[in-house]
């Protein structure tokens, strides 16, 4: 009879834990080839894979706390949003605290556009061909697989890491590292302490700064292309064809400079290195400068 009393108790836990069991998803909506679909999750997992469908479908598990989902808008513009119960704004402190992680598997067709937004969600990216994707992400990895005209990825410390192709890239971590093998004809890449390891081109521009991550670029320059990079102490090596045709402009304040185009000058007194040199027929504008960080700038094998 001693346990009798514990019987209340024991229902309630019971009853509680299927009261905070996460919810399957199960969710069609029918949409245009090219839709674009804008996707917010705080907390949990982003999947998304594109398919031949003029659908779009979201499964998974949808966490405690968050009210009930939907997929709202019309064949073209599609919304898909995890907000707290009682919350309308996608991200709210107090609400978001109290939902547990929500896991979403989408698919979309697959020349759609995606504007993704999460906070500390991984998101992955895979097979979409011919729609812009744009990402917004605070401390989950990012890792797109697509052929995309426009790409943009701003994250604050989570990683980036594209495969594919982007005929225009905007990259941009704080701390965060960025991986982009196949990057297309114009490329805009910034972090603070993360690495860069880019390659592609021809580039007809390309846009790289980095406080103290270190930097590994390899690619051609197109025809009257133009290249800006500067650094304050990560270290920079940059790899060209020998074909390279390209006016050369490198400077660091007090790391080594050492160029495979061209050979550095040093000044009379103080630290420091320079280079201006014009490799082939000069037709490109390559700008490098770095303050504390190292130099080379390399022919490919």
């Amino acid at each position: 009879m001693k346990n009798a009393r514990y019987l209340p108790l024991l229902l309630c836990l019971c009853w509680g834990g299927q009261a905070f069991a996460d919810t399957p998803l199960d969710l069609s909506h029918p949409a245009a080839p090219t839709v674009h679909v804008e996707i917010n999750n705080v907390k949990g997992k982003v999947t998304i894979i594109a398919w031949d469908r003029n659908e779009v479908h979201v499964g998974g598990l949808l966490g405690d706390g968050a009210a009930p989902l939907s997929i709202e808008g019309s064949e073209n513009n599609l919304s898909i949003k995890v907000q707290a119960q009682g919350h309308n704004g996608w991200f709210n402190w107090s609400g978001d605290k109290a939902m547990s992680d929500t896991e979403l598997n989408i698919n979309v067709p697959r020349a759609a556009s995606l504007k993704v937004n999460v906070v500390s969600a991984p998101l992955s990216v895979d097979g979409i061909d011919g729609g812009d994707i744009a990402v917004n992400s605070v401390s989950g990895r990012v890792r797109i697989d697509a052929r995309t005209p426009m790409l943009e990825a701003v994250t604050v410390s989570g990683n980036v890491a594209f495969s594919g192709h982007a005929k225009q890239a905007k990259l941009q971590t704080v701390s965060g590292d960025i991986l982009a093998p196949s990057l297309g004809q114009n490329a805009d890449l910034q972090t603070v302490s993360g690495h860069i390891q880019a390659s592609g081109g021809p580039w007809a521009q390309l846009n790289l700064s980095t406080v103290s991550g270190d930097v590994q670029l390899t690619g051609e320059l197109a025809p009257s292309g133009t290249m800006s990079i500067d650094s304050m102490s990560g270290d920079v090596q940059l790899q060209f064809p020998a074909s390279l045709s390209s006016s050369v402009h490198a400077s660091t304040f007090s790391g080594d400079l050492r160029s495979d185009f061209g050979t550095p000058k040093q000044p009379e007194h103080g630290p420091g290195s320079t280079l201006d040199t014009v490799a082939g027929n000069g037709n490109g504008k390559i700008s490098v400068e770095t303050f504390s960080g190292d130099l080379r700038i390399r022919k490919q094998d």
